[in-house]
């Protein structure tokens, strides 16, 4: 029997590669976002590598619309084996002083009520089966603080300690939990930071070889893929070109 994988922020970026790879994999995949065009063209790609696919259009910052989707999953996907907690953004980049509330509310519900929505309607299964496995996607955000990153980093600090949480939480369980916290991935990351500001965005991927998001993916699979009794506990990922969260080897500044 197939494998059926949960993934929240699917319809770009690392969400959408990862899809794609648990796909090419043979894992029937639940795609979870709020772009409901998107993630019909994302399911009819991904149905082409011959595999089941459920699209839910939600936001996981809102527990009532998170509750009605996961509440009724048809009988057939309810067995979820694999939840990536993919979900999550920074918005602005501001210090404390100036920090724009909006912002912080954004990142806070989307980064550590979102995970926290979707893991308390999907664990209980996993605990109920005795097998499961969660990965929540972190940052070098969370092992560290730049300038300027105040929440976002704050909410990354969080999704490291809920990581080291429910592992303790789940270990009774058999439930294995990961976490996979990337360096600089070129996603649509700087553009929702920047509110669009494509060329602002730019500039953060000049000068180096920065991850992208198959690169992280190819991670999440690793993590899942291992044998049963082996649980990667923490991966943090970063370029070659990138020591911390701010310190690159730029050929051009």
């Amino acid at each position: 029997m197939r494998k059926i994988a949960l993934i929240t922020g699917a319809t770009s970026g690392i969400g959408e590669a990862t899809s794609h790879l648990f796909a090419e994999n043979g894992i029937n995949i639940i795609i979870a976002g709020r772009r409901e065009e998107r993630l019909s063209v994302l399911k009819n790609k991904l149905e082409n590598k011959n595999v089941q696919v459920l699209a839910l259009c939600f936001d996981v910052c809102d527990e009532a619309q998170v509750k009605n989707a996961l509440s009724n999953l048809p009988d057939e996907w309810k067995n979820i084996d694999i939840l990536v907690n993919n979900a999550g953004l920074a918005a602005g980049l501001n210090t404390i002083q100036e920090g724009d509330i909006s912002d912080w509310n954004r990142m806070i519900d989307t980064n550590i009520k979102g995970l926290l929505y979707v893991t308390r309607h999907i664990s209980p299964g996993m605990t109920k089966r005795k097998r499961g496995h969660i990965v929540n996607i972190g940052s070098i955000a969370g092992k560290e603080v730049y300038a300027n990153g105040n929440v976002y980093c704050a909410t990354k600090h969080a999704v490291d300690a809920l990581t080291k949480g429910m592992r303790i939480d789940l270990l009774p369980h058999n439930v294995r939990v990961t976490q996979i916290c990337p360096g600089a991935v070129e996603t649509e990351f700087s553009i929702v930071r920047f509110r669009g500001d494509k060329s602002r965005a730019d500039k953060v991927y000049e000068g180096y070889e920065n991850l992208i998001a198959a690169d992280i993916a190819d991670c999440v699979w690793f993590a899942v893929s291992r044998p049963e009794h082996v649980n990667i506990n923490d991966m943090l990922v970063m370029p070659t070109a990138q020591a911390t969260g701010t310190l690159f080897n730029k050929t051009t500044s």
